[in-house]
């Protein structure tokens, strides 16, 4: 009777313990080997998970600048500082290696005070709601919505609905470029912090439409274009827009403009 009862718990025993040998013995077999600098790098990355650098996360990328796929200047809220670490633990060479200091700006400067509104709007309180109805409810239909999409997808605090119109802090942004995908009019862009210039208008309408519909719009008239001495702005279809791989930072369009939609801004 005694047989019957321990001789099954040997058994089980026994099986359980083999089993554990084995999956132990198996772990050291197939264990695939982390490389400690991924870790290493992990730790200096500031973990903000923005995806500025291409990649789904700190993590991600850290991985990837370990296999070669990424090289170590692609940290933008990091800057120079968490570059210069990420080169000291790989041994990697800093040519070429530089982080060009961004910034996200918005092409519209159409507040309260230069368009009206279309409707009152009682659906969701969101840009992307608001545009789903007649492009949106500002005379506008190609400027802010100003409910503040942009701001929810902002983690570091840079946008601000001001005048129902958003306003950019280039001191906090990190140009992760999230604000940029989620304005449903794409008013949002990525520049270099060493450029001042900027058009703050997004309107594709003729030049009587426009200032019809907002007092603070581009009418096409091309003469910053024809000013530029670098041919870094284009007018096409009522709009100007500056090609910064091109462009000096000379002011001239700024001072042309007859009105004043081409603007420095304070970096």
């Amino acid at each position: 009777m005694f047989d019957a009862y321990i001789l099954p718990v040997v058994a089980f025993a026994s099986m359980g313990l083999l089993s554990g040998v084995l999956l132990t013995a198996a772990s050291k077999i197939f264990e695939v080997k982390v490389d400690e600098r991924i870790e290493k790098i992990s730790e200096v990355l500031p973990q903000a998970n923005c995806g500025a650098c291409g990649f789904a996360g700190c993590g991600d990328y850290a991985n990837a600048i370990i296999t070669k796929n990424a090289p170590a200047n692609l940290c933008k809220p990091g800057g120079q500082n968490v570059m210069g670490k990420i080169v000291k633990i790989t041994g990697a060479s800093v040519t070429d290696q530089e982080i060009v200091p961004e910034t996200a700006v918005i092409h519209c400067s159409g507040d309260c005070r230069a368009t009206g509104i279309k409707y009152n709007f009682t659906g969701i309180k969101t840009c992307s709601s608001v545009k789903r109805f007649y492009s949106g409810n500002s005379t506008c239909s190609f400027g802010c919505l100003g409910f503040g999409d942009c701001v929810e997808s902002c983690e570091f605090n840079a946008i601000s609905i001001i005048d129902q119109i958003a306003h950019i802090d280039p001191d906090k942004c990190f140009s992760c470029g999230k604000c940029t995908e989620v304005c449903p009019n794409k008013l949002i862009s990525i520049k270099p912090k060493s450029n001042s210039t900027i058009v703050r208008c997004s309107s594709k309408d003729n030049g009587k439409v426009t200032k019809q519909n907002c007092k603070n719009g581009c009418i096409g008239c091309k003469m910053c274009e024809k000013i530029c001495p670098e041919g870094a702005i284009t007018v096409t279809d009522f709009h100007a827009s500056i090609d910064y791989t091109k462009c000096k930072d000379c002011g001239k369009c700024v001072e042309k403009c007859p009105v004043k939609v081409i603007e420095r801004i304070k970096i």
